[in-house]
C-alpha cells in the first residue's frame, strides 16, 4: 500500500512564518494543472503499481482551486492509479476559503478528510501571523464541515508566539476541544531562514519566548489533550484513537509515496526524490518531458537514519530487532550505545525491544536523534 500527494503550491499571501514553496500568482494556475495531470501520468509506475490507500492535497493553499480543479485532478488520479474501495483523502484548507457552497459541493468529490490552518482562535495571534481569516471564520468553517458530512476534521496549531502565556495557550486548547476536534496538529513557532518572521527577529523587532515557557506550553499541549482521550501519536500530532492520520503514519513507517507538484517529495524505500521549488520550472520541464527531479540513492546508513528520524517521532518508537534485521548487528550495537545516555536520564524509555522518548526526551528530539544518527 501506498500513499500520493498532490502539492498545490498557491497562495492567496504569504503568512509571516512560512516556508513552504508557495506562489501568490493564479494566473498560472491553470497552465500549473495541465503540468499537475501530466505528471501524474508520466510518473504512475513509480509506486509499482501498489494500490493507494491514501490521498493528500497539501500546500500551499489547496481552497484556493475551484470545485471543478478538485475535480479534475481526482478525476486523472482515479483513471491512473490503483484504487481499493473507500480510502483516507484528504484536503487541506484555509478557513475562509470554507464558505457554505464550497463544503457542500466538495461532498461530490473523494474528499473525507479536512485538514485546516487554524493557527489560533486567538484574533491578536492571527493578526501578528497575518493569516486570512478570524476567529469565527475558524469556528464556522468547523461547524460547516461538520454539518455537510466531513466530520474528520484535523486542525494545525502553533504556540510559543513571542509573548505568549500558557492561560492563553490553554484557551486554544479549550476551544479546539469544545469543537470536538478529532486530530489536531500543534507545532512550536519556528524562525525559520527567509521568513519574515526570522527578518523580524534578526532586526531585534521581536523576541522568541525562552525555553522554560516552550517547555510548560508543549507539557500542557500533551496533558490537556490525553486528559480528554486523545492519543499522543507523534511528538505534534494527537488524535481520537479512530482518528489517527492514516497518510502522515505512512511517512512515519516507511511507506513508500509518489509527490506529484512543484517542491513534492517521493520515497519509494530504495531512493528519495523531490521536485525543483519554481512554479515556472516544473510547468516548464513536465511541458518538455525533462522534469527536474533530483534523485538521492539510499545506501544502509542512510536507510538507518531515517528510520531513527522518523520512527523515534511517534508512540511505536524504534525497535531494535529492526535494526538487527535490516541493517545489522554492528548497528543495533551502535544504536543501544548511543541510546544509553539518554535511556540513563529519563529521555528515552526501553521497554520489550522498542526505545520511544520521554515527554521530556520528545521537547529535546532532534539533538536526541541526532545523536543516534550513523554517521
Amino acid at each position: 500500500m501506498a500513499g500520493l500527494y498532490i502539492h498545490i503550491p498557491f497562495c492567496a499571501r504569504r503568512c509571516l512564518y512560512c516556508d513552504f514553496y508557495s506562489n501568490v500568482e493564479m494566473k498560472y494556475k491553470d497552465a500549473f494543472l495541465t503540468a499537475l495531470l501530466k505528471e501524474m501520468a508520466m510518473r504512475r509506475d513509480y509506486l509499482e503499481s501498489e494500490p493507494v490507500e491514501t490521498i493528500y492535497i497539501g500546500g500551499g493553499t489547496p481552497s484556493q482551486l475551484t470545485i471543478d480543479d478538485l475535480r479534475r485532478i481526482f478525476d486523472t488520479i482515479y483513471s491512473l492509479f490503483s484504487i481499493r474501495g473507500e480510502i483516507e483523502v484528504t484536503l487541506e484548507a484555509n478557513p475562509d476559503d470554507m464558505t457554505p457552497g464550497y463544503v457542500k459541493s466538495l461532498r461530490a468529490l473523494p474528499v473525507n478528510r479536512i485538514s485546516m490552518g487554524v493557527q489560533s482562535f486567538h484574533e491578536a495571534d492571527l493578526a501578528f501571523l497575518q493569516r486570512r481569516h478570524n476567529r469565527e471564520q475558524a469556528i464556522q468553517a468547523v461547524s460547516l464541515c461538520k454539518d455537510n458530512g466531513l466530520d474528520n476534521i484535523s486542525i494545525d496549531l502553533i504556540y510559543g508566539l513571542p509573548g505568549q502565556t500558557v492561560e492563553a495557550w490553554k484557551e486554544n486548547l479549550d476551544e479546539a476541544i469544545r469543537l470536538g476536534i478529532p486530530h489536531l496538529s500543534a507545532y512550536h513557532l519556528i524562525y525559520e531562514e527567509g521568513t519574515k518572521l526570522n527578518q523580524l527577529k534578526e532586526s531585534g523587532k521581536i523576541k522568541p519566548v525562552d525555553e522554560e515557557i516552550s517547555l510548560s506550553l508543549f507539557s500542557v499541549l500533551i496533558e490537556r489533550l490525553i486528559k480528554v482521550g486523545y492519543i499522543h501519536y507523534e511528538i505534534s500530532n494527537f488524535a481520537y484513537p479512530d482518528k489517527i492520520s492514516i497518510h502522515n503514519s505512512s511517512y512515519w513507517i516507511g511507506k513508500k509515496y509518489l509527490g506529484v507538484g512543484p517542491s513534492a517529495h517521493s520515497y519509494n524505500i530504495e531512493s528519495r526524490q523531490w521536485n525543483v521549488s519554481s512554479l515556472i520550472h516544473y510547468i516548464k520541464g513536465i511541458m518538455a518531458d525533462t522534469p527536474e527531479i533530483e534523485i538521492e540513492m539510499l545506501n544502509i546508513p542512510n536507510k538507518y537514519n531515517d528510520y531513527i528520524i522518523t520512527g523515534l517521532r511517534t508512540m511505536w518508537g524504534i525497535s531494535l530487532s529492526y535494526i538487527l534485521t535490516n541493517f545489522g548487528k554492528k548497528m543495533q550495537n551502535y544504536c543501544l550505545k548511543q541510546a544509553t545516555p539518554f535511556i540513563n536520564r529519563g529521555l528515552i524509555r526501553y521497554s520489550d525491544d522498542k526505545l520511544l522518548l520521554s515527554r521530556e526526551g520528545m521537547f529535546i528530539s532532534d539533538g536526541i536523534m541526532s545523536d543516534l544518527l550513523w554517521i
